[in-house]
C-alpha cells in the first residue's frame, strides 16, 4: 500500500469513528494548559488532572505564579514526576510570560520555546491545541503508532516523525490527527500489548501485517 493511500484511509476511518478528539488534560485557559503540559512530561494525564485543580485555584494568573517560591509550588505538585525540576520550570515560565510576553501565552512555536520548561513538543501542543496551528507534537504514543502503522519511514527520532507527519497530513487535519494518534496509542495501540484484533485500522497497518505473517 502506498503511503498516500494509508494516510487517506486513516483519515477516513478516524473522521467517522473519532470525529472529536481532544486533549485529556483539564484546563480552562492557555496559561493553565501550559502548566498542565509541562507537568505531563513523563507523567500521565490522569495524574496531572489530580494535581492541577488545587494548583490552578492557587495560581490563577502568570503574575500570581511568578511571585511564588519553588518550595510553594513543590507542595502542590510533589506527587508528579520530577517535582523539583518542574516547580522551578513553572515559576520561571510564569516570570517569563510576565516580563517578556505581557502575561500572555504566545502562539508562535519559536517564541514558546524561549520559555523555561517548554521544549519543541510542549510548544507544538500549545500552538496546536490553543491556536489550532498545523503543527504536530510528537510524544511517545505518536512516535510509536506512526512507525507501526507505516505513516513514517526510518524516522528514528521525534523531529523526523514530526516532519513526515506534517508533510503527509493535510494542514487543516493536523491538530485533530495529533489527538487521533495519541488516543489510539493510549487505548488501542499500546506499547506492550496492542489490541490488534479489535483495531479498526489493522488492514492498513504494517505492524499487524508482520504479526499476521509470523502467526501463519
Amino acid at each position: 500500500m502506498r503511503k498516500e493511500e494509508r494516510y487517506k484511509k486513516l483519515i477516513e476511518y478516524f473522521s467517522v469513528h473519532r470525529p472529536i478528539a481532544e486533549t485529556e488534560l483539564h484546563y480552562s485557559n492557555p496559561f493553565h494548559l501550559l502548566i498542565a503540559v509541562i507537568l505531563s512530561a513523563q507523567c500521565t494525564d490522569k495524574r496531572v488532572n489530580l494535581i492541577t485543580p488545587s494548583l490552578f485555584k492557587k495560581y490563577k494568573t502568570p503574575e500570581s505564579l511568578a511571585k511564588a517560591s519553588y518550595a510553594d509550588v513543590y507542595e502542590y505538585i510533589k506527587s508528579c514526576s520530577y517535582p523539583n525540576n518542574k516547580s522551578k520550570h513553572l515559576v520561571e515560565m510564569a516570570k517569563t510570560l510576565v516580563t517578556d510576553f505581557k502575561g500572555k501565552v504566545p502562539s508562535d512555536v519559536d517564541m514558546l520555546q524561549k520559555i523555561p520548561g517548554v521544549g519543541r513538543k510542549t510548544a507544538n501542543v500549545i500552538a496546536s491545541v490553543v491556536f489550532n496551528k498545523p503543527v504536530m507534537a510528537v510524544d511517545t504514543h505518536v512516535f510509536r503508532v506512526s512507525a507501526r502503522i507505516g505513516l513514517t519511514t526510518n524516522a528514528n527520532n521525534p523531529l523526523k516523525t514530526e516532519k513526515q507527519l506534517v508533510q503527509h497530513f493535510p494542514a487543516d487535519i493536523i491538530p485533530l490527527a495529533h489527538h487521533w494518534l495519541i488516543l489510539h496509542g493510549r487505548y488501542v495501540c499500546m506499547a506492550r500489548k496492542p489490541k490488534c484484533d479489535s483495531c479498526g485500522i489493522k488492514d492498513i497497518c504494517n505492524y499487524y501485517k508482520l504479526l499476521s505473517k509470523k502467526t501463519k
